[in-house]
């Protein structure tokens, strides 16, 4: 099976008992600076899959320029886990209604991915889920500055993604990114779309 004619069963296999795999980390390719031992504030965000046109995209946002956090930056809707979310699942599709429009109603999760480490002190939870092809996003124009569609057979192929580095801190880290038309995936997010393709990857070759 190739992964232009991936479905969302083969995603929802592709991530059946992820969250078990260990996680991933922005130090992923930069061993030599992890700061272990690190505190972690909690965070969760939503991987929503549309299909459009007989073709699954992934949304993403731009994030506002204003926030503190990851400003201008590529990513998924989520956020912090509040003290009132049930659980993570909970607070990333708050969070995504929060950010675009997206109602719980109109989602269906189809499972998890493992936890991401972010540079930034962040213990994210992933979780992917399939969204109603009608669903038209209304953004917080405080949170996000614009979303967008990536097709997602673009982001299941490895060797759109690539690898680069920047001075960060006095030091150089290494990133992955996976770049599309004028947007520039990349981090964290590129991170977390890795690991994705490579689930896919393993389903495919089974």
């Amino acid at each position: 099976m190739s992964s232009s004619s991936v479905n969302f069963n083969t995603l929802r296999a592709a991530l059946n008992d992820a969250e078990n795999l260990s996680p991933t980390s922005d130090f992923d390719l930069n061993v030599d600076n992890w700061p272990k031992g690190a505190s972690l504030r909690s965070a969760a965000v939503l991987v929503p899959v549309i299909e459009r046109d007989a073709q699954l995209n992934v949304v993403l946002t731009k994030r506002a320029t204003t926030l503190r956090n990851h400003p201008g930056q590529i990513a998924f809707p989520g956020g912090k886990i509040d003290a009132g979310d049930v659980n993570p699942q909970a607070a990333a599709l708050r969070e995504a209604h929060e950010e675009i429009g997206l109602n719980h109603r109109h989602v269906d999760v189809l499972g998890g991915l493992p936890n991401h480490e972010t540079v930034t002190g962040f213990d994210v939870h992933l979780f992917v889920a399939k969204i109603d092809s009608g669903f038209a996003p209304t953004p917080d124009k405080s949170e996000v500055d614009e979303v967008f569609e990536v097709p997602l057979n673009h982001l299941l192929k490895p060797d759109n993604f690539l690898i680069e580095g920047r001075v960060w801190q006095d030091q150089m880290r290494h990133y992955y990114v996976v770049p599309y038309g004028p947007y520039y995936i990349w981090g964290a997010t590129a991170r977390m779309l890795r690991m994705l393709a490579h689930r896919v990857e393993l389903i495919n070759a089974n």
